[in-house]
């Protein structure tokens, strides 16, 4: 085994035992009205961080490419009440078409 291996299984029993701690936390805890909160605006931040990340950085470097403009289109699409699957799609388009053409 190298040390890859040693990376993944160590890995996994890090992650085991942090879904272990996470279910011996009590319930008074876990249902206070904070704590809740908190919890409910965690998936959101890192899907946003991730979004910005993956938009406007290439390795170590900021830029605006045509992937901001897909990511524009679909905000708005989705201000606008359009389903999901929709608003992937334009921005999609929205992304190819300005690589396409510009």
């Amino acid at each position: 085994m190298n040390s890859k291996w040693f990376a993944v299984i160590g890995t996994g029993l890090l992650v085991y035992l942090l879904k272990l701690i996470g279910a011996s936390i009590p319930e008074e805890i876990v249902s206070h009205p904070r704590f809740v909160r908190i919890a409910n605006l965690i998936p959101a931040a890192l899907l946003s961080a991730l979004v910005a990340t993956q938009s406007l950085a290439i390795k170590t470097h900021l830029t605006i490419d045509h992937r901001i403009g897909g990511v524009i289109v679909a905000f708005f699409a989705l201000l606008a009440k359009a389903p999901l699957p929709v608003a992937i799609i334009l921005g999609a388009l929205t992304s190819a078409l300005i690589y396409r053409f510009a």
